[in-house]
């Protein structure tokens, strides 16, 4: 199994930058497809980027442009830059990881709050 570790969530000012990084634990993460989710009250949890095992590169409309998706294999790490943050890019984000027969994980979320 895998355990997914959300980091650098905070507070910025609109217009500003955040990286969010993912640590996953376990074997086999270069064969899991990785992928960014976010929240806010009263909505769905809405995809916000996927990074496939292949390295096909998946951005919901809203943040195209905005945001890139990244992973380093050998820190078993995924990565989410954030640039130009708007007000409406306030939620809380949770990694996923997901591997064809043997399952899907989700860490607990880190709030990323864009407010002046």
């Amino acid at each position: 199994q895998v355990q997914l570790v959300e980091s650098g969530g905070g507070l910025v000012q609109p217009g500003g930058s955040l990286r969010l990084s993912c640590a996953a634990s376990g074997s086999g993460f270069s064969f899991y497809d990785m992928g960014w989710y976010r929240q806010v009250p009263g909505k769905q949890r809405e995809l916000v980027a996927r990074i496939f095992s292949g390295g096909r590169l998946t951005y919901a409309d809203a943040v195209k442009g905005r945001f890139s998706i990244s992973r380093d294999n050998t820190k078993n790490t995924a990565y989410l830059q954030m640039s130009s943050l708007e007000p409406e890019d306030t939620a809380v984000y949770y990694c996923n990881a997901v591997r064809l027969r043997t399952g899907e994980y989700w860490g607990k979320g880190t709030l990323v709050t864009v407010s002046s």
